[in-house]
């Protein structure tokens, strides 16, 4: 029994750590629509958005400033009211993130739906979905804060490839090809590569598929939770 228990004490974050590499991989995928059908916003990488507007705002020329702008409150917005709705909470999966992963991944499948039916032409379509894609990735980056699996924020990779390059490649050399960190970029890439892929069949594929990997990821903690609870 004791084996057993062991084996379902390290099976936990285990599933854990794999549930935060989807979320990233959709984290690449939405980034894709944001930047490539939504005129060069990033939904879910808001170091990006930081830099775009402050030199669109410096004048330079080509540059979107009201997309960024908004999706930078948005992301804000959505990781505040998560962070409200969690903030009794422990860092174990709960209904709560259940419930706020799974309405993320039912918005990203409705913003799947706009663009299928409207397109990506107008102003108002682009920043309105890149705004409301950012208010769902912030709700997912608070979830996953506040589940507090090490070097899954699922939304940042400048700070893991830092991680990785300056203490586990130091550490362990090759091993570290096979950390959670390097797999954390490399599913972030992935999902990048996915999502300008399924772009050429239309802005709504990438999306759909966004809001399915969510929704999987969600009923999947979900039943992790039930069976350890």
């Amino acid at each position: 029994m004791r084996v057993a228990s062991g084996v379902r004490r390290r099976e936990l974050p285990d599933t854990m750590v794999s549930l935060m590499v989807a979320l990233t991989f959709v984290t690449g995928v939405v980034d894709a629509v944001g930047y490539l059908a939504l005129d060069r916003v990033f939904t879910g990488n808001m170091t990006g958005n930081v830099v775009i507007f402050a030199m669109a705002a410096a004048g330079a020329d080509g540059l979107p400033i009201l997309g960024p702008a908004f999706a930078l409150l948005a992301f804000t917005g959505g990781a505040f009211g998560t962070g409200m709705a969690l903030r009794n909470a422990t860092s174990a999966w709960n209904r709560l993130n259940t419930a706020l992963l799974g309405g993320g991944g039912v918005l990203l499948a409705v913003l799947g739906g706009v663009l299928a039916a409207v397109g990506t032409d107008a102003e108002l379509v682009r920043v309105a979905v890149s705004a409301a894609t950012a208010a769902v990735m912030g709700e997912q980056a608070a979830v996953a804060r506040k589940l507090a699996i090490a070097d899954m924020t699922t939304v940042v990779v400048t700070s893991t490839l830092t991680s990785l390059a300056s203490e586990t490649m130091v550490a362990d050399r090759f091993r570290s090809l096979w950390h959670r960190r390097a797999v954390a970029i490399v599913a972030i890439g992935l999902g990048a590569l996915a999502g300008a892929l399924l772009l050429r069949v239309g802005p709504e594929w990438p999306m759909f598929v966004a809001a399915g990997l969510s929704l999987a990821v969600a009923g999947a903690g979900h039943r992790v939770s039930v069976r350890h609870g």
